[in-house]
C-alpha cells in the first residue's frame, strides 16, 4: 500500500514537473520558404520536429511561408504589426533591405565562446560575402546554392558529342548547342542546345555570365552598382546571341519554373538552374545527366545563391538565444548532410563534407560535388540597400534586351542611371 501510495506520488510530481516543463518552454516561431522541387518542406519539418524531441524546452512552430519573396514580404509585414517571427530563412540578398527597415539583430551577441566564433569561421566564405556587413553577421548560410549547368548524356551521345563531357567556355557551350539544336521539317526546335532562364529573378543566372565575364555587378558595401560596365554589356549580348545569333536557345522570356520540366522532357538538351534542383533531376530525369559548373569567358564564375537564416527584432533574449541554439544545431554535420542529401542545397561547412554519409552519398553521386567545388570561383549574389527596387530596375533592362526592345549598352546605361538615384543616400 505505502509503495502504491509512493509511486502514485512519484508519477503526479513527474507530471507536475513535465506540465510545469511545458509550460516554460521558450516559443519559437520559424518561417521558412521552399524554391525548388524535391524533399524542402518535408526535410525542414522532419529536422524541426527531431529538435524539439530532443529539447522539450523549447517549442518551434515552422512555417511554411511560400516563395522566397512571400515569405520576406509576411515576415516584414508580421513584424510592422508587432509581430515577427523569431526566426527566418529568408534570400542572402535581403540581408540590407532587413537591415535598412530595422528588423533584424545580428548573430554577433550570442556567438560568445571560442566554441561559437570557430563554428561561425567554418563557413564557406563565398557564403559569408551575403551574410556580413559592417563587420557584423546578420545571416547564417543554410540552405544555399550556385547555378550549374545540367546535360543530357544521351542526348549528347546521339549529336556526336562526348557524353562525359560538358562544355568548358563560352564558344563550346555555343559549338555544343548546334550540334545539339533538332529542328523538324518546318523549321521548329524540337529540342533547344541550352536554356538558360530568365523569369522569376533572371539577374541570378545572367551573373554566372556576368562573373565568368571578369564583372562584378555590385560593390561589396552594397551601394554602387556596376551595370554599365562593358563587361556586363558584353555579357548580355552574348545571353541574346545564343537565340537571335547561333539559335542555340529559345528566344525571349524563357521560364525559371518550367526549365527542369523541359529538360525531363527532351525539350533542351543543356540547361541553367540552381544546384538546389540537383535532387528533383536525380529524381525526375528519364535518362543519363550530367553536372558541371558554369562556361568560362575569362575565369570561372557563378554567383552564391539561396537563403540565410535570420533573426528578428522583438524577441526576447531567452528566445534569441533559444533559435542560436537551433541554427548551430540544425547547420551542424549530421542534420546538414541530411538536408543536402534531401535537396541538393550545398552544404555550407566544410566539415558536413567529411562526414561517413556525405562520403557516401557524393561516392554514388559525384555530381553534388560540382557545387562545393565551384565556390572557389564564385562571388556574391547581387545584393544592395532597397534591394528589390534595384534588382527590379536591373531585371526589367535584362527583359527589354531579352526581347528584343533595347540594345544592351541603352538598357544597361538607363538601369545605371535609376540604381545610382536610388543608392547615393547610402554611400
Amino acid at each position: 500500500m505505502l509503495k502504491s501510495t509512493f509511486l502514485k506520488a512519484v508519477a503526479a510530481t513527474a507530471l507536475t514537473f513535465s506540465t510545469w516543463a511545458s509550460a516554460q518552454a521558450v516559443d519559437l516561431q520559424f518561417y521558412f520558404p521552399v524554391a525548388v522541387g524535391g524533399k524542402a518542406a518535408d526535410t525542414i519539418q522532419e529536422l524541426t520536429a527531431e529538435y524539439v524531441a530532443q529539447n522539450p524546452d523549447v517549442n518551434i512552430d515552422a512555417v511554411y511561408a511560400g516563395s522566397y519573396q512571400d515569405t520576406v514580404a509576411k515576415a516584414i509585414t508580421a513584424s510592422r504589426g508587432g509581430n515577427p517571427p523569431q526566426l527566418s530563412v529568408i534570400l542572402s540578398v535581403d540581408m540590407y533591405t532587413l537591415i535598412d527597415e530595422d528588423l533584424i539583430v545580428p548573430f554577433d551577441d550570442y556567438l560568445t565562446t571560442e566554441e561559437d566564433k570557430k563554428w561561425l569561421e567554418g563557413f564557406y566564405p563565398a557564403f559569408m560575402e551575403n551574410s556580413q556587413t559592417g563587420g557584423k553577421t546578420y545571416g547564417i548560410p543554410f540552405q544555399r546554392s550556385t547555378p550549374v549547368l545540367y546535360w543530357n548524356k544521351e542526348a549528347f551521345k546521339e549529336a556526336g558529342l562526348d557524353p562525359e563531357v560538358a562544355p568548358e567556355t563560352w564558344e563550346e557551350m555555343v559549338e555544343f548547342g548546334k550540334k545539339l539544336t533538332k529542328k523538324d521539317a518546318s523549321g521548329n526546335a524540337t529540342q533547344w542546345g541550352v536554356r538558360i532562364p530568365s523569369s522569376g529573378f533572371p539577374y541570378w543566372l545572367f551573373q554566372g555570365l556576368a562573373i565568368a565575364n571578369g564583372a562584378e555587378l555590385v560593390n561589396a558595401d552594397g551601394n554602387k552598382t556596376n551595370f554599365d560596365d562593358p563587361k556586363v554589356v558584353e555579357a548580355l549580348q552574348y545571353l541574346v546571341d545564343l537565340s537571335t545569333t547561333h539559335e542555340v536557345m529559345a528566344p525571349g522570356i524563357i521560364e525559371w519554373g518550367a526549365t527542369p520540366k523541359a529538360f525531363f522532357e527532351g525539350q533542351t538538351a543543356m540547361m541553367w538552374t540552381s544546384t538546389g534542383n540537383l535532387t528533383n533531376v536525380r529524381d525526375n530525369a528519364p535518362f543519363d545527366f550530367g553536372v558541371a559548373m558554369l562556361p568560362a569567358k575569362v575565369t570561372r564564375g557563378a554567383p552564391t545563391g539561396g537563403g540565410n537564416f535570420y533573426l528578428f527584432k522583438g524577441a526576447s533574449d531567452e528566445q534569441n538565444k533559444a533559435a542560436v541554439e537551433f541554427v548551430q544545431w540544425i547547420t551542424a554535420p549530421e542534420q546538414s548532410a541530411k538536408w543536402t542529401i534531401a535537396t541538393g542545397y550545398v552544404a555550407p561547412r566544410a566539415e558536413t563534407w567529411e562526414t561517413e554519409e556525405m562520403k557516401a552519398y557524393t561516392a554514388d553521386f559525384a555530381p553534388a560535388l560540382v557545387a562545393r567545388d565551384q565556390l572557389e570561383f564564385a562571388k556574391a549574389e547581387l545584393s544592395t540597400y532597397q534591394n528589390q527596387r534595384v534588382t527590379g530596375i536591373f531585371n526589367d533592362a535584362l527583359a527589354a534586351v531579352i526581347t528584343g526592345q533595347k540594345d544592351a549598352e541603352t538598357a544597361l546605361k538607363e538601369a545605371q542611371a535609376q540604381a545610382d538615384e536610388i543608392l547615393a543616400e547610402y554611400r
